[in-house]
Parts: C-alpha cells; sequence; structure tokens
C-alpha cells in the first residue's frame, strides 16, 4: 500500500466545452423613489425588535404607578 503524496495535485482540468465567460449587459437608469423611506436597492429598514416580556411587564407596572 502507498502512502499519501507529498507532491500537491494540481487544479482539475476543466469540462470541455464549458466556459465562464460573463457578459455584463446593462438594463438602462432605474429610478427609485426613496421618499418612503425604501433604501435605493428595493428593501425596507427592518422593525425595531419588539421589546420583550420583561421589559414590558415593568412599562405597564410604571404605567399603573403613574396613575
Amino acid at each position: 500500500m502507498t502512502g499519501p503524496s507529498s507532491a500537491p495535485r494540481g487544479e482539475r482540468a476543466g469540462t470541455p466545452g464549458s466556459n465562464w465567460e460573463t457578459e455584463l449587459v446593462s438594463l438602462g437608469e432605474v429610478v427609485v423613489d426613496t421618499d418612503d423611506g425604501e433604501s435605493p436597492f428595493g428593501w425596507r429598514e427592518p422593525e425595531p425588535p419588539r421589546s420583550n416580556r420583561e421589559t414590558r411587564r415593568a412599562a405597564a407596572r410604571a404605567a399603573r404607578r403613574k396613575k
């Protein structure tokens, strides 16, 4: 039985007929209305996370004390 080779192997040769040529295609100018709080990339800022139960209960206690 032979052990592992100490000589590193090169990268595998590509498959004949396949290529990785990429062509960039411009779709023209896109105008995005950002007055609605939307980013130019089309997504909105996420809502802040809801406060946990302990925080909600503390706020409710404080509101009851003020009455």
